[in-house]
């Protein structure tokens, strides 16, 4: 159990046997009255936002989000299949837990997936990947200038931003947590 005094960012509890992770919290005490700590958390499963103020003593049941590294196999139609390393088992998830992820996982790449309760619902692809361009427009010769970028289709269909001296065939590194271009690899 923990308590919502101990709210902190990140830490995962369960209302009503819904998970919740929290992003924000604000311990407040009014000059009149009792203290309470202002919170705005995300459902896990979900997505959606809520913001509400609870009572210090309130307790609440931490929920235990499990983590796994797994193996990106395949697409089949509407299923994504992963690979637990250990135990070669397959699970198949849909384009709604992989939706993020799949932009920047191709074939046989790692992912970590999160579960709840035995149920995955969140797949986040490696923090940096390196993937190689598949369409942008050629390159202008002379063009040196820092900020000037145009797009760019990478191998898993996505389309990065990048500058303009980037060619087709060019291997980069991109940051999956902002989909923002880093470097050529």
């Amino acid at each position: 159990m923990i308590s919502a005094g101990d709210f902190r960012k990140g830490i995962t509890f369960e209302i009503n046997g819904h998970p919740f992770v929290i992003l924000d919290f604000q311990h407040v005490k009014p000059g009149k009255g009792a203290a309470f700590v202002r919170t705005k958390y995300k459902s896990v499963l979900t997505g959606s936002t809520r913001e509400e103020a609870f009572n210090p003593n309130e307790k609440f049941k931490k929920a235990l989000i499990e983590t796994k590294e797994m193996q990106y196999l395949y697409c089949d139609g509407d299923l994504y299949y992963f690979m637990d390393n250990e135990t070669f088992e397959q699970i198949p998830l849909t384009l709604e837990n992989v939706e993020e992820a799949i932009k920047y996982i191709k074939e046989n790449d790692p992912a970590t997936v999160k579960f709840f309760n035995g149920k995955a619902y969140q797949v986040d692809p490696p923090n940096f990947v390196e993937l190689v361009i598949t369409y942008t427009e050629p390159a202008i010769k002379g063009a040196t200038a820092t900020n000037v970028t145009k797009p760019a289709t990478i191998e898993t269909g996505a389309t990065v931003n990048v500058p303009v001296f980037i060619n087709e065939g060019d291997k980069i590194k991109i940051d999956t947590r902002t989909g923002d271009y880093l470097s050529r690899a």
